[in-house]
């Protein structure tokens, strides 16, 4: 069964585990470390039992957040992992009073920016040679919320 749960220091070796898998300039064990100690950080991870399956996190600042990391182990993607925890994240961040949402992701993850549209994202534009290792531009998605807690899609001007 998928449990939710905000990120402990317990989890810190099976996370940076899988940063290490899935991305190319990985962030260290002590860099979520750091980030935990942050009251603006909010970090959840998914697991089965004592197993993280996967993580998402985000910095807050005033009514925006920033989502900066999103990961699923290889072998657990495409059983709506990522989908649960950014819901998650989602909603944990409205009741923290987050009403603005963005984030990078590579152009050619075409699989994440589908699930990103999926929950409300919308495309503002291209940061260009964001990436190292390879070299490749990020789309910046944002998603807003209404006052009635329904994403909205603004125009790119609103965004920026």
């Amino acid at each position: 069964m998928l449990i939710l749960r905000q990120m402990e220091e317990k989890d810190l070796p099976q996370v940076a585990a899988i940063e290490a898998s899935v991305f190319s300039q990985p962030w260290s064990e002590q860099g979520f470390c750091d980030a935990l100690m942050q009251k603006d950080c909010l970090y959840l991870v998914a697991a089965e039992e004592e197993k993280i399956l996967g993580y998402c996190g985000l910095y807050q600042s005033f009514e925006e957040a920033d989502i900066t990391n999103v990961a699923v182990m290889e072998t657990e993607r495409g059983k709506g992992v990522a989908r649960a925890m950014l819901t998650e994240l989602l909603e944990q961040g409205k009741m923290r009073g987050i009403a603005h949402f963005t984030l990078e992701v590579r152009v050619s993850n075409a699989g994440a920016i589908h699930l990103y549209e999926g929950l409300g994202f919308a495309s503002a534009g291209v940061r260009k040679n964001f990436y190292d290792c390879p070299k490749e531009d990020a789309m910046i998605m944002w998603r807003h919320e209404a006052l009635d807690g329904i994403p909205t899609v603004r125009s790119r001007s609103d965004c920026l």
